[in-house]
């Protein structure tokens, strides 16, 4: 006797009938659902910024914006070091999500809004902010904490805070290649680490050539490499070398002032298992130009705030 099926499962048109699935997470408020967070905010200080949170919650919590995490991760960067031509550019490309996600960041006063507009509770609002958007997408917020962080280690340093604080500050992200002089926004990045040098940076070979007078303030050339450069597209990096007084902190931009190109040459991305919508390259500096920030032979101090605050949001992330 022939057993009967349905029509639709005699031609395998379904196979079985899905009953304890959760529908996607997506379309609701990332900060009205998280009690603890709101919490935290109130007992910090940070009550003022409630309907802000409440706002940014809603559009981080949108099916959009959380469609933007997956198509940058899944769309990774790509390195092209020369163009058809045969010139040295050291372009990293990245998927449009990845540039909506860092512009949603910075128009919201993710990168800096403690700077610019200091008050008590600040940094607890820009922390909640920063925690909600890491919910979408966590590794473009490497390049928004480190610009966060370059304030601090800039003012050790008054004459480049000066000229760079407002370009860090602005509510605007500018992703092109170009000298930092032709933009109205800039972002910062860092590069400690070496071959020798990892957990003990005071192992670093790269050195600092002074090209006039020596000491904190003045420019100098950096020879050498750095083994994990995060965010390379950044348009300054706060980076570590060696003088005759030691290790010391350098401000270093991809361009030089007359419009050339600095010699920062990215050698090839990182291939990671996570962390992977952000580019993390192995550099060499060929005669870079670069200031000394703060203390000639304190680098490590002058750049322990930015690294703690790093730290301190990749906890938080």
């Amino acid at each position: 006797m022939t057993e009967h099926y349905p029509q639709a499962e005699q031609f395998m048109a379904s196979t079985h009938e899905v009953e304890n699935q959760p529908k996607p997470l997506e379309n609701y408020n990332l900060y009205l659902a998280d009690k603890a967070l709101q919490q935290a905010v109130e007992r910090e200080g940070a009550s003022w910024a409630y309907s802000d949170l409440i706002a940014f919650g809603e559009l981080a919590g949108k099916k959009e914006s959380i469609e933007l995490g997956f198509q940058a991760n899944k769309y990774q960067p790509e390195l092209r070091t020369h163009d058809r031509y045969g010139h040295r550019i050291d372009q990293v490309d990245f998927h449009p999500s990845y540039h909506q996600l860092m512009t949603t960041a910075i128009e919201h006063g993710l990168h800096a809004s403690p700077w610019s507009d200091p008050k008590s509770g600040a940094h607890v609002a820009r922390a909640a902010k920063y925690y909600l958007h890491t919910q979408v997408e966590a590794s473009h917020g490497c390049p928004i904490t480190m610009t966060f962080a370059a304030i601090p280690a800039l003012r050790h340093q008054p004459g480049l805070f000066e000229e760079w604080a407002p370009k860090i500050t602005a509510r605007q992200y500018d992703p092109r290649n170009i000298p930092h002089t032709e933009k109205n926004a800039v972002t910062i990045g860092m590069a400690m680490t070496e071959k020798q040098g990892g957990s003990d940076v005071r192992r670093n070979t790269t050195r600092a050539y002074p090209l006039t007078t020596e000491g904190s303030g003045q420019a100098y050339e950096l020879v050498g490499h750095k083994w994990f450069v995060s965010a390379p597209m950044c348009d300054a990096f706060l980076v570590l070398a060696q003088t005759r007084s030691g290790l010391s902190c350098f401000l270093v931009p991809r361009w030089r002032p007359d419009g050339s190109k600095n010699p920062i040459q990215l050698q090839q991305l990182k291939q990671k298992m996570g962390n992977a919508a952000n580019a993390s390259s192995e550099t060499e500096l060929r005669g870079a130009l670069g200031w000394m920030v703060g203390e000639e032979g304190r680098g490590v101090r002058t750049i322990i705030e930015m690294v703690a605050t790093t730290r301190y949001d990749c906890m938080i992330g």
